[in-house]
């Protein structure tokens, strides 16, 4: 999450919050009977769900199939490198510039094809994440509806912007959340 959409969030977060404090201290009886607040961990709801396990598992063999990739490249970038040492006394110095030339244009290649793979492997985590988020906000709406709650708020966590430091188990709802999610989105 970008820096700007993290405080964007955190504002209306805050705005949220100081609504719903103007409504308990303007009628505190009204408030406790309409105003139900609820929070969940959408990190826990992706990685406990059976098909958000399905989809990390899927990403992280992506991920392992281009890193074999990678590795394969840059042992051969070693062999290379090490035949170049090896035959270093032997060649010319023009034969010796065009190995050192065409061991730099594999370096290039390589570092080029790594940085498509980290743009890819981002690109395809960003589309997991947007996916899970819309679909963790249809199973969040489904559980708050059921149970009365006016607000619910993504808790956050050590990887994530934290937003809510403190909250009584009873309102985490992402137990609740994950049973709804893995109902809306069974696995194949």
């Amino acid at each position: 999450m970008t820096q700007r959409a993290a405080g964007h969030t955190v504002l209306t977060l805050a705005a949220i919050l100081l609504c719903a404090v103007m409504v308990m201290v303007a009628s505190p009886g009204l408030a406790a009977d309409a105003f139900k607040m609820g929070v969940i961990d959408p990190q826990e709801v992706l990685e406990k769900s059976k098909a958000g396990k399905r989809s990390l598992d899927a990403l992280k063999e992506y991920a392992r199939t281009r890193q074999k990739v990678l590795s394969t490249d840059e042992e051969e970038l070693k062999a290379f490198e090490s035949k170049m040492k090896d035959q270093a006394a032997k060649l010319s110095d023009q034969e010796k510039k065009a190995m050192e030339e065409q061991f730099r244009a594999k370096i290039q290649r390589y570092q080029k094809q790594a940085q498509e793979f980290n743009q890819d492997l981002s690109g395809k985590q960003k589309e997991v994440v947007d996916d899970y988020m819309k679909r963790i906000a249809v199973a969040t709406k489904a559980v708050a509806e059921r149970g009365g709650f006016s607000v619910v708020v993504d808790k956050g966590s050590e990887q994530t912007l934290r937003i809510v430091i403190y909250n009584k188990d009873t309102i985490d709802l992402t137990d609740q959340v994950i049973k709804e999610f893995d109902k809306l989105n069974p696995v194949k």
